[in-house]
């Protein structure tokens, strides 16, 4: 179950509330002035994370792909060469 707490109140009790969120996966999100600023989750929590944010990364980078390939398609790979070409030398 979530925790929402106060920084003021991990400074406090940074200890059991680390291990709450060890032991028994809570998760705690952090405010300050009654706002979230920040979570606290485990460790494999956040790998997972990261890794769906890489997959969403990659999956939009082979829709950009995929854009470019259907507007490009009307030019042959020497005419794409050539305008890279030109472009590089400014």
């Amino acid at each position: 179950m979530l925790k929402i707490i106060g920084v003021t109140e991990l400074q406090r009790r940074f200890r059991p509330l680390f291990e709450e969120v060890v032991r028994k996966r809570t998760p705690i999100v952090l405010t300050r002035g009654s706002r979230p600023e920040a979570a606290l989750i485990p460790y494999e929590d956040y790998l997972r994370f990261q890794q769906m944010q890489e997959s969403e990364v990659l999956a939009r980078f082979d829709q950009v792909w995929s854009r470019l390939a259907e507007v490009n398609r009307a030019y042959s790979d020497e005419e794409i060469a050539a305008d890279i070409k030109a472009a590089r030398q400014g």
